[in-house]
C-alpha cells in the first residue's frame, strides 16, 4: 500500500496540490483522474519521488519515502515499475534489450536469466517471439505492451502508469486496460494509473480519485461514480452525450 499524507506542491506562484490524502491499496486499479491542470501528474511524480512536496509525506508500506535520502530510497525504487505515456522505449534497442535494460541496472542476473525473464514478460503481454524487433517496427499498442513488459521485468511491487491509452484506438485501449488489470490482480501490485480515458474509469476503476483545483474532490469506485451528486465530477466524467446516455443505463 502507498499512502500520501497532506501533500502540498507549488511551482512558483502556482499552488498545484493542496493537502492530498490518499490510500492506494495493493491488488486494485487506483485511478487518478481530473481535468488538465488539476494536479494528477504532479501527484504521481510526488509519489515516485520525481517532485519533492513542500509539505506532507509519502509512505510505502509503512516506510516514509519522503524523509529518505537517495541511497535509502534505492530498495523501494527497485520495486517500482513505470509505464510512461509515450512508452519511452529506446529506439536503438531491440524489444528484448529494452526489457532487459532495468535488469542490467539493478540485478546480478546472468545473461541467460535475463533473456528468460524477457521471454516470460513478452509472453505475459502476448508478444512472444517479438524479441528482435525494434520500436520503429511496432504499432502503438505493441509499444505500450512492450512498455508494460519492461515495467514488470523487475517483478515490481508498485506499478505506475501514465496515460496508458493515449494515442490508441478504442479496441486496443480496452486490451491495454485489461492487461494492466490482470497483472495487478495476478501479482497483487499497488497500481496507480493517471488517465483521461472514461472507458478506463468505468471499466477498471476499482478505486478512483478525482482531483479538482489541486484538491481531492471525490473518491470512490466505478460502481459508485454513476450515482454521485458531485457536480464537478459529473461535469468531467459525463461531459459527452455518449457518457450521459451510458449513465442512464447504469
Amino acid at each position: 500500500m502507498i499512502e500520501t499524507i497532506n501533500i502540498h506542491k507549488t511551482f512558483g506562484d502556482n499552488y498545484v496540490l493542496k493537502g492530498i490524502d490518499v490510500e492506494l491499496k495493493a491488488g486494485r486499479n487506483n485511478l487518478i483522474i481530473g481535468g488538465s491542470g488539476s494536479g494528477k501528474t504532479t501527484l504521481l511524480k510526488c509519489i515516485v519521488g520525481l517532485h519533492k512536496p513542500e509539505e506532507g509525506e509519502v509512505i510505502y508500506d509503512g516506510q516514509n519515502f519522503t524523509q529518505m535520502d537517495f541511497e535509502e530510497r534505492v530498495p523501494i525504487r527497485k520495486q517500482i515499475g513505470m509505464l510512461f505515456q509515450s512508452s519511452a522505449l529506446f529506439d536503438s534497442m531491440t524489444v528484448q534489450d529494452n526489457i532487459i535494460f532495468p535488469l542490467n541496472l539493478f540485478t546480478t542476473m546472468s545473461k541467460k536469466e535475463k533473456i528468460e525473464r524477457a521471454n516470460f514478460c513478452l509472453e505475459r503481454v502476448n508478444l512472444a517471439g517479438k524479441n528482435k524487433l525494434f520500436p520503429a517496427e511496432l504499432s502503438g499498442g505493441m509499444k505500450k505492451r512492450v512498455g508494460i513488459a519492461r515495467a514488470i521485468s523487475m517483478q515490481p511491487k508498485y506499478l505506475f502508469v501514465d496515460e496508458p491509452n493515449s494515442g490508441l484506438d478504442p479496441k486496443t485501449s480496452i486490451l491495454i486496460d485489461e492487461l494492466i488489470a490482470e497483472i495487478t490482480e495476478e501479482y497483487q501490485t499497488t497500481t496507480v494509473i493517471v488517465t483521461h480515458d472514461m472507458n478506463s474509469v468505468m471499466g477498471i476503476g476499482d478505486h478512483i480519485i478525482f482531483l479538482h483545483n489541486g484538491q481531492k474532490w471525490w473518491e470512490g469506485s466505478n460502481k459508485q461514480i454513476a450515482h454521485t451528486n458531485n457536480k464537478e465530477l459529473n461535469d468531467f466524467v459525463f461531459a459527452s452525450k455518449f457518457m450521459q446516455a451510458a449513465r442512464e443505463k447504469l
